[in-house]
């Protein structure tokens, strides 16, 4: 095994999903993607027809999926097989198809864009351990009389931010630690 190998394994073990979606060409699928604007964030699903699945399920595996938006217009996108962003895909149903690639399906409208031998075929891939953390959050009102200590605690805990580690913070941590435990052992 080469050292570059080694490498790109080291890095899906890290970054990749554990989970990652078993999606061939033909599938019709619902992808829930994380979206943020601003502040906000929130999970937008694309529901269409994946028509490549490129680069196996390797870090930059990629898959594309096309649907017809209102007025016949083809939409399509690419996404990282394993992004963060990507919450959960859904196999809504199946079709037997022979190329791998359906390019030829952009330029197909109406009922010549269906195949005959659709099945349903439902699976879902979710990734477990990465936690959604809904933004969010319904505000509570708390009154207190002015000046009281009760106040002033409400007062404080507003003032306070709260930081919550990320993955990837956690995931640096994990490997200096183990970085500098293995300077330790090497003394």
């Amino acid at each position: 095994m080469s050292l570059r190998q080694s490498v790109a394994d080291l890095l899906l073990q890290d970054f990749g999903k554990k989970n990652p979606a078993e999606l061939r060409a033909g599938d019709t699928v619902r992808v829930h993607n994380r979206i943020r604007e601003g502040e906000k964030e929130r999970v937008q699903i694309f529901e269409g027809l994946v028509i490549a699945v490129k680069h196996g399920k390797g870090l930059d595996g990629t898959f594309t999926v096309r649907k017809m938006a209102v007025g016949n217009i083809g939409v399509e996108r690419n996404y990282p097989l394993h992004s963060p962003n990507i919450v959960k895909i859904e196999r809504v149903k199946t079709a037997a198809v022979k190329r791998s690639k359906l390019y030829y399906m952009r330029d197909r409208v109406g009922k010549a864009a269906r195949f005959n031998s659709e099945v349903a075929n439902p699976a879902t891939w979710t990734e477990l351990s990465v936690p959604f953390i809904d933004v969010i959050e319904p505000e509570v009102v708390v009154s207190a009389a002015e000046g009281s200590v009760e106040a002033d605690a409400l007062e404080e805990m507003a003032t306070e931010e709260v930081v919550v580690p990320t993955e990837t913070q956690e995931v640096v941590a994990a490997v200096e630690g183990e970085a500098l435990e293995q300077e330790a052992a090497a003394e």
